[in-house]
């Protein structure tokens, strides 16, 4: 098990909770009436609000004292996490809800990649059957979705995209969390970007307002749920599992999503994408109960951030 030593509440409990929690990005993105951008933003900017006075109370000191590496790798995460939010919510313009999040999830090929490059996490046969299943899986759910050409291949490129983005903030995430708080690392890390994102819509004319009523409630719906019943939660899990771990189990989210947008948009799920989420599951049990097993502590940190 990674630093942190063991938790009260079971990590791996937890991280389900947070797939069903990320299954609602989508559904309320799509629901918002915004341009992409401003979701984003008003996604982060309404958590950082919810979450800044238990963190003052709880980890100023911890936020004051924080190292300048330290401080550099979480603005860097944060960048990382407003690019992922950009180019995502984006996508979910131009591509289905299913083949946007079959390809932001598959993210695990970066991350078991930089597991081993930065931290020397071995994964094992098991481990890596069970992460080929799920991925196997969500390219399943996805299938009928593949478009060549036009506006969905634009879409899938930037959903893909996007798992690049999200994958190096988990990686970063994965340092940092060993040494910081829950509520400080996700505070600053969402306040750099939010910021991010508020600069990306001035630099872009995007209107911060007005919008409909309705679009608001789900500005904070995504702030709530997804975002701190999600993110936050696996920001959490990653202090006691790998990051290999967080990331592999996020493939639970095109599940969630496709039985989501099936009630709400009444889209009903092919056979493959049924067949493919049930893969998912299976490869998600084997991968998970692979990693229960206490390994040694990572060897390798982040590289110097000087220059960064």
């Amino acid at each position: 098990m990674p630093k942190g030593g063991q938790p009260k509440i079971n990590p791996y409990v937890v991280i389900l909770l947070g797939v069903v929690g990320a299954g609602f990005s989508s559904i309320f993105t799509k629901l918002a009436q915004a341009p992409p951008l401003i979701i984003a933003f008003y996604r982060l900017s309404f958590t950082v609000l919810l979450i800044a006075a238990p963190t003052y109370v709880t980890g100023g000191s911890e936020l004051r004292n924080i190292s300048r590496r330290d401080l550099k790798w979480a603005c860097l995460a944060g960048i990382l996490l407003a690019l992922h939010f950009a180019v995502w919510i984006t996508s979910l313009n131009y591509t289905s809800i299913a083949s946007s999040t079959v390809l932001v999830t598959m993210q695990p090929l970066f991350v078991i990649s930089g597991g081993y490059l930065f931290y020397r996490e071995q994964i094992g046969k098991l481990g890596l059957l069970g992460s080929a299943l799920a991925l196997t899986g969500s390219v399943i759910i996805g299938l009928n979705d593949f478009r060549i050409g036009g506006q969905a291949l634009y879409g899938d490129i930037l959903a893909f995209a996007g798992a690049i983005f999200i994958a190096g903030y988990v990686l970063i995430g994965r340092e940092l969390r060993a040494r910081m708080s829950l509520l400080p690392y996700t505070f600053l890390v969402y306040g750099v970007a939010a910021v991010a994102l508020a600069m990306l819509n001035l630099a872009l004319g995007c209107a911060f307002y007005p919008y409909p009523p309705m679009t608001w409630v789900w500005f904070m719906a995504l702030a709530v749920i997804p975002t701190i019943c999600g993110h936050s939660i696996f920001n959490w899990a990653l202090k006691y599992v790998k990051a290999a771990v967080v990331s592999v189990s996020i493939l639970g989210e095109p599940v969630g999503a496709t039985v989501l947008a099936y009630f709400i948009f009444h889209e009903i799920p092919s056979m493959m994408q049924l067949i493919g989420g049930l893969i998912i599951i299976t490869g998600l049990y084997i991968f998970i109960s692979s990693q229960r097993q206490p390994e040694p502590k990572p060897t390798n940190q982040l590289p110097d951030s000087k220059g960064v």
